[in-house]
């Protein structure tokens, strides 16, 4: 008999890393990193609702900030699930977003930080092992597809764009 341990020292913990997926740190980062942009969408939408002449425009951005709202909740609490605080900052892209002054220019602007949200969810999904945020960062990456083709048809239908 030694005093020598029979099998060499357990590095699960590091193991999801080591297979590609992201850290708890890292889906933090990445969470708040979405929270913030999802927050700078919800105040824009907001913003562009109550700005909105045409009831039309006024009930999509109405529906927008609905659902970016739910992502920010959803994020929130995802983040405190994994031991992380949620960040309270709104992302810059809202100051970029109410410079832009004209209705149809703003939502195509909108649309494309819904656009880049979209990028960085279908960057970031293959890398979360948690099967149940994985499911609910699906969820997300379609609602947003979703609403990026309601304002695209909108814009047509509306600007002919």
């Amino acid at each position: 008999m030694t005093d020598e341990p029979a099998s060499p020292v357990c590095y699960a913990p590091q193991a999801d890393a080591y297979m590609g997926y992201a850290t708890a740190d890292e889906l933090i980062a990445a969470l708040n990193e979405l929270l913030e942009a999802e927050r700078a969408g919800a105040r824009v939408a907001l913003a562009s609702a109550k700005a909105a002449t045409d009831p039309a425009h006024a009930a999509l951005m109405k529906a927008v900030r609905a659902d970016e709202a739910r992502w920010c909740a959803m994020l929130s609490a995802e983040i405190r699930r994994l031991g992380g605080t949620p960040s309270r900052r709104c992302g810059a892209f809202y100051g970029k977003a109410m410079a832009i002054a004209d209705p149809a220019e703003r939502l195509a602007f909108l649309n494309r930080g819904q656009s880049w949200v979209v990028r960085r969810l279908e960057a970031l999904r293959p890398r979360v092992r948690d099967d149940a945020l994985h499911a609910r960062l699906r969820e997300m990456t379609d609602s947003h597809v979703e609403n990026i083709d309601l304002a695209n048809g909108f814009l047509s239908d509306t600007y002919g764009r």
